[in-house]
C-alpha cells in the first residue's frame, strides 16, 4: 500500500505560507516560489544577526569617540590610557555613559590622560 502524504503536505505548505505572509505577488502566493523567497529571506535574516553585532560596536566606538575629543582626547588614546590605568569597561557600557552620564565619562577621561 502506497503512502499518500495530503495531511503532512498541507502542513508543510501551510507553514511556509504563513513564513511568507506579506510578501509581495506571487512570493506569498505560490508554493514554490514563497518557498524559495522564506528560504532566502531565512538566509539574510541569519546574515543580518550577525552583522547587527558589528553595527553596533561601530556605533559605540563612534559615540566613545566623540565624547573623548570633547574631553581632549582621540578614540585610541582613550582607550589606551584607560588599559594603562586597568579600567575593563566594555564599549557598550562606555557608549552608554558618553551619552548619559557626561560627568562620569570625563571623570574617566581624566583617569586616561592622568595614565599616558
Amino acid at each position: 500500500m502506497r503512502i499518500k502524504r495530503a495531511v503532512n503536505a498541507v502542513k508543510k505548505r501551510r507553514k511556509i505560507f504563513k513564513l511568507a505572509k506579506g510578501y509581495r505577488g506571487a512570493k506569498s502566493k505560490l508554493y514554490r516560489v514563497s518557498r524559495e523567497a522564506v528560504m532566502k529571506s531565512q538566509m539574510y535574516a541569519f546574515v543580518g544577526r550577525k552583522d547587527k553585532k558589528g553595527d553596533f560596536r561601530k556605533l559605540w566606538i563612534a559615540r566613545i569617540n566623540a565624547a573623548a575629543r570633547m574631553n581632549g582626547l582621540s578614540y585610541s588614546r582613550f582607550m589606551n590610557g584607560l588599559k594603562k590605568s586597568q579600567i575593563t569597561l566594555n564599549r557598550k557600557v562606555l557608549a552608554d555613559l558618553a551619552v548619559n552620564d557626561a560627568a562620569a565619562f570625563t571623570a574617566l577621561c581624566e583617569q586616561a590622560k592622568a595614565a599616558l
